[in-house]
């Protein structure tokens, strides 16, 4: 069974979100990468990035409209839509359901504390083992990544936005002892309350960047790069095809 489509030549997840839970378990250790537009284009101009997207460790999800359409380019189209929050979530609600702890790393310190209040106010018997904010230097935060060696959580969520985030798991990923490793962007956001999800009739319609752009104007700017991304997703395809 195919799991995968070619995109800018990364391998992106293309079944549903049960079978990437069900995928991710084969993994001694693994690094979900939510592959929106802007995170994929970012790869072919920045090498560090790229071998982390090309790393046999890593699992790219299709987060994004953007990267759909270029999975129906490439003709080789995901099943769906796999939002990172929402993969996030699938995760949370299986390490609650098998008794397996969760650490959440990133965001403002008000932020994190509402985030994981919500999480358990809807998750009661989610073990979270800890926390800390996002304000660190990556190069001397041992005293967050020794937490994490004593608390030993099956999932780390890292939301510091890209690169940030990604070096963050990047330099500790083999000496940590979790088996999940995700950088989730915003979404400490989205479960502190501070900033909501688009209306699930427009997710459904594929509008959740309008929606977002609306109440987070400065994000229009980050719009520019799908057109850049799917012009490149032609080229790449129309290449392929010509060989």
């Amino acid at each position: 069974m195919e799991l995968f489509t070619n995109i800018l030549n990364y391998k992106v997840f293309k079944k549903s979100k049960n079978e990437l839970i069900e995928y991710i378990q084969k993994f001694e250790k693994v690094n979900i990468i939510s592959g929106n537009p802007e995170i994929l284009y970012m790869g072919t101009k920045d090498k560090f990035l790229n071998d982390i997207y090309v790393a046999k460790e890593s699992v790219i999800i299709p987060d994004g409209v953007g990267t759909v359409i270029a999975s129906k380019i490439v003709h080789n189209p995901v099943l769906e839509k796999l939002a990172g929050i929402e993969v996030m979530e699938e995760i949370i609600k299986k390490c609650e359901k098998e008794n397996k702890g969760i650490y959440l790393v990133g965001a403002k310190q008000e932020v994190l504390e509402a985030c994981v209040k919500n999480l358990l106010i809807k998750y009661p018997n989610l073990k979270i083992e800890g926390s800390h904010n996002g304000y660190f230097n990556l190069d001397d935060c041992s005293h967050i990544t020794e937490d994490i060696k004593n608390k030993k959580p099956y999932a780390l969520f890292v939301a510091m936005g890209c690169p940030r985030q990604e070096k963050f798991i990047h330099n500790n990923f083999q000496d940590l002892p979790c088996s999940i490793f995700m950088g989730v962007g915003g979404s400490f956001d989205v479960f502190s309350g501070k900033v909501n999800r688009a209306p699930k009739w427009m997710i459904k319609l594929g509008l959740e960047w309008l929606y977002r752009v609306v109440k987070e104007p400065f994000r229009i700017k980050r719009l520019a790069v799908i057109p850049k991304f799917l012009i490149g997703v032609v080229f790449s395809s129309n290449k392929k095809y010509s060989n």
